[in-house]
This record gives C-alpha cells, structure tokens and sequence, in this order.
C-alpha cells in the first residue's frame, strides 16, 4: 500500500526551485560517519523546533528565523554531536559534521 503526500521533498546541497533567499534564513549542511541520523533543530534556549531525517547522502537542511540555533545530530548507537550556528536572513548557513 502506499501513502501519497506523505514523503518529504528530496533533500539536496542546491536549494530547491523557487526559494527566495531576501527573505529566508537556511540553515543546512552534511553529515559524514553515520548510516541512519536525524537532524535536530533546537532555539537558543534549547527548546527542540524540529527535526528531519538526513538523506542518504548525508544531507538535511532546516528554513529557520534569524539567530542563534544548535543543530543537533542524532545517529546509531546513541552518538548525538551538536553544532551552534547564526542563521542569517539572505544567507545558507552551510555545516559539516562529521560523527
């Protein structure tokens, strides 16, 4: 059986079609030495805002506010890294983690 609409976009390093960069602050990056890894987004005061799995080439990418973010990488057998970054309007915040 298979759900329609229920697939995330295909996460790649170019930013899909359309996105206006004047008014988005993106913060993305790749993950390097883990299979299965989640990519955790979390405010300035630690509160979790989201998560997404990270492709099979490594790749995740969040649309967040202006400011200080930690992005949190959660991989197999229980290995979490966690990486500060600014997210600035007009910009690609660009990260590489290696677990």
């Amino acid at each position: 059986m298979t759900i329609q609409g229920c697939a995330a976009p295909e996460q790649t390093v170019a930013l899909p079609a359309g996105i206006d960069l004047s008014n988005q602050a993106v913060i993305q990056g790749v993950v390097t030495g883990a299979g299965t890894a989640y990519a955790r987004l979390l405010d300035q005061s630690g509160e979790f805002t989201g998560e997404v799995v990270v492709s099979d080439e490594g790749i995740f990418r969040f649309f967040a506010a202006p400011g200080s973010w930690t992005v949190r990488i959660i991989a197999g057998g229980g290995v979490t890294k966690d990486v500060t970054v600014e997210a600035r309007l007009g910009e690609v915040s660009q990260l590489q983690v290696a677990v």
